[in-house]
């Protein structure tokens, strides 16, 4: 075997004497050298990944933070955030179109714009709270510049100075385009604090779910039935912020203005962060672990100078890694190293006396990044679900003018469509342990009734069916031209989503794991937005007077082929799921996985 040295004397890599050629040192526990960039020259004990309070210091007594009370100050935070993101989605075009004066395409084009850039850039939030603030702090900073954007937005639909003049401009003006204008400064104003929202809910977006799973104790014998049950909920709090904004906040709208809808959110908003305040003594915190970005980098390029090399051709045996339970990274525990993405190991390959974190990084750094490439699939499959749900968002709207939406004597506005997706998931998630549980269990064999993947899978298989009953209900409609109630429920994938990719994630990148959830869904609204055009394109011609299938009269459009369009797209997606899911490994095993189903 060679040689063997003590950590002490490892850690002096530069002093040490040459070997034998026929000797090889071990290298699999190697300390850190002083080169590295790390405490004590030895990394951070693994003690890093259990809770600590708002100062970063261990809590004595456990019991006294985090647990379920804790999880239910966050909820509020996430209902109304979401509450004031549906509420701007469904409200704000119409404000550009009636109040702002811009051509209603534009207005769609700008806000969907809006949804994706706030969704995508959501890694940034997951980046600074995973880097260098924490999960608390990113939240507690960008849901106070969201509450500074909504009261901007509010601002904007109260003050006369910052609207253009609303005088002779009736319903037949605004369609014909002949209402003055917003001034380019007052559209200047909008998109910035419009865009300030959209850039607080990417901080909060992929920070609040992992931080209220951080409040249950992993060690604890309930961990995985606490977190599966907290996901079940927090889902129920965004559905339930969805629903509020699609009736009241609409409600308000349409009986007291503009300023009292905007402001309604910002109140919600303002509430929802004193309660989160209110909980800082409870909660239970993790170290941020430097940034991940850096690491992933030092992984790539390590393991590219390293490429040409030989896993035989190093003079020590094994893979670099600390000794003992120490980790490079903060926060982190060490991960066990797998056999995916081979070539990435050269990056933990020791080659010379070199041990710059650009040439040499230990196992647990490599994994991460296997990780983070190992999860992308997953939440690249439900882009096609936030398209579907996007062009849902609007075509129902459109659809609902040539309806009858009376409900007896109730006649509900046509932005309140959308609610009845809430409402059927809300009922769904309510009854999720008393009925679906049980029922599954006994089919799978699972003791939570269904793996993350099977949820996500079964979200998936029921969006093809809504989205396919979209197209016959739509060419029943447009053929005989029935005036009545017309909604699809989409079940959406995104509980057991949340759940896998925060348990699934490496220790210090919960939040950017979290975040891909996000991503996908801002891709998705741009997916949406490209397709239409495509759509629009091949289907519509004006020399030859031929409508799109998205004419803006829907009964000269076809949009039952775009339903079946969306369909056909879906169930492809779906397939591809299907591969991805049954080629996934979970982190810490599954007996019932997707992949032996």
């Amino acid at each position: 075997m060679g040689i063997m040295k003590s950590p002490e004397v490892v850690a002096e890599v530069g002093k040490e004497e040459p070997l034998p050629e026929s000797s090889k040192k071990l290298g699999m526990y190697f300390v850190e050298s002083d080169t590295r960039r790390s405490p004590f020259a030895g990394g951070y004990t693994t003690l890093g990944t259990s809770p600590v309070n708002i100062h970063g210091k261990p809590i004595p007594d456990l019991s006294k933070t985090g647990g379920w009370l804790a999880a239910f100050f966050i909820f509020g935070n996430e209902m109304a955030e979401r509450m004031a993101y549906f509420g701007l989605s469904v409200n704000m075009v119409a404000f550009m179109f009636y109040v702002m004066h811009l051509p209603f395409t534009t207005s769609a084009n700008a806000i969907n714009n809006f949804l994706g850039i706030s969704q995508a850039s959501s890694l940034i939030g997951g980046f600074l709270a995973d880097a260098y603030l924490g999960r608390y702090w990113t939240i507690a900073i960008f849901t106070t510049l969201y509450l500074l954007g909504l009261s901007g937005i509010t601002l904007c639909a109260t003050l006369n100075v910052l609207a253009p003049n609303q005088d002779d401009c009736n319903q037949l003006s605004l369609l014909l385009g002949n209402c003055e204008p917003a001034k380019p400064w007052q559209m200047s104003y909008l998109y910035t604090v419009l865009y300030v929202t959209g850039f607080g809910a990417a901080g909060i977006r992929p920070c609040v779910s992992s931080f209220g799973a951080d409040q249950f104790d992993e060690r604890s014998r309930d961990y995985n039935t606490n977190l599966d049950r907290f996901f079940n909920f927090f889902y129920l709090s965004v559905t339930l912020g969805a629903i509020v904004a699609f009736t009241a906040v609409v409600y308000i709208q349409m009986q007291l203005g503009w300023g009292f809808a905007f402001g309604a959110l910002a109140v919600a908003m303002a509430i929802s962060n004193l309660v989160f305040f209110l909980g800082t003594p409870l909660y239970r915190h993790r170290l941020p672990g430097g940034s991940p970005l850096t690491r992933v980098a030092q992984v790539l390029v390590a393991a590219f100078r390293k490429r040409k090399a030989s896993f035989d051709s190093s003079e020590y045996v094994g893979l670099y890694e600390l000794q003992g339970n120490r980790c490079a990274i903060k926060g982190s525990a060490k991960l066990p190293h797998t056999d995916d993405f081979r070539f990435l190991d050269k990056a933990a390959l020791r080659l010379d006396a070199n041990t710059s974190p650009w040439h040499l990084c230990t196992v647990t750094q490599v994994e991460e990044v296997k990780i983070l490439l190992k999860l992308i699939p997953i939440p690249t499959c439900t882009i096609m679900l936030s398209v579907v749900l996007t062009e849902y968002l609007t075509l129902s709207v459109q659809q609902a003018y040539t309806l009858n939406t009376h409900i007896g004597r109730l006649k509900l506005p046509v932005t309140c469509m959308p609610v009845f997706p809430g409402l059927s998931i809300f009922l769904l998630l309510s009854l999720y342990y008393t009925v679906f549980v049980p029922i599954s269990r006994r089919i799978t064999h699972h003791p939570r009734g269904a793996s993350q993947l099977q949820r996500v899978g079964l979200g998936l298989a029921i969006s093809i069916l809504s989205v396919g009953w979209a197209g016959v209900f739509e060419r029943y409609r447009r053929n005989y031209a029935i005036r009545q109630g017309y909604e699809v429920s989409f079940l959406s994938p995104m509980p057991g989503l949340l759940e896998f990719l925060y348990e699934e994630a490496p220790d210090a990148m919960k939040s950017i794991g979290s975040a891909y959830a996000a991503v996908a869904g801002g891709l998705g609204c741009f997916v949406a937005t490209i397709l239409n055009n495509i759509v629009t394109s091949i289907t519509g011609n004006e020399e030859k007077r031929r409508n799109s299938w998205l004419s803006q009269n829907i009964n000269t459009g076809r949009f039952d082929y775009f339903y079946w369009l969306l369909t056909v797209l879906s169930v492809i997606n779906f397939c591809v799921f299907l591969y991805a899911a049954r080629r996934y490994k979970y982190r810490h095993g599954d007996s019932t996985q997707l992949s032996s189903k």
